[in-house]
């Protein structure tokens, strides 16, 4: 019988599978992938065409996080802002939304959110 933690991360990489065969990024419109660890989370707005990154925010920074703790939903938040603020400099204002097989809930869509709120589209 499989335990609890190997079917939860079986279903995981299903979800993830799943999101990544429909979701693929360009130059006019990169990906926004999402990492989250139990302490942390990342994002980075990647063109799939070129296999290039083009933004990047997460709570390793210091500055991020000096501005709420790094595991908490308010940290997520500010991630979202600084990747939102990077891509405008960056002139990327759509992207398509890769949650990376988590469920949009949390700190998955504080980020999302707060990116929307700093101006991208998706």
């Amino acid at each position: 019988m499989a335990s609890k933690t190997a079917t939860r991360h079986a279903l995981r990489s299903r979800r993830q599978r799943r999101v990544r065969k429909k979701v693929t990024g360009t130059g006019e419109r990169p990906r926004l992938a999402v990492y989250r660890s139990n302490n942390n989370i990342s994002a980075q707005l990647i063109d799939d065409t070129k296999g290039v990154t083009l933004a990047a925010a997460s709570t390793y920074e210091a500055d991020v996080k000096s501005a709420g703790g790094s595991g908490t939903v308010a940290a997520a938040g500010t991630v979202g802002k600084v990747l939102a603020e990077r891509a405008k400099a960056a002139g990327i204002e759509a992207v398509v939304f890769d949650r990376g097989g988590n469920r949009y809930h949390g700190r998955v869509a504080a980020l999302a959110d707060a990116a929307r709120d700093g101006g991208l589209n998706f």
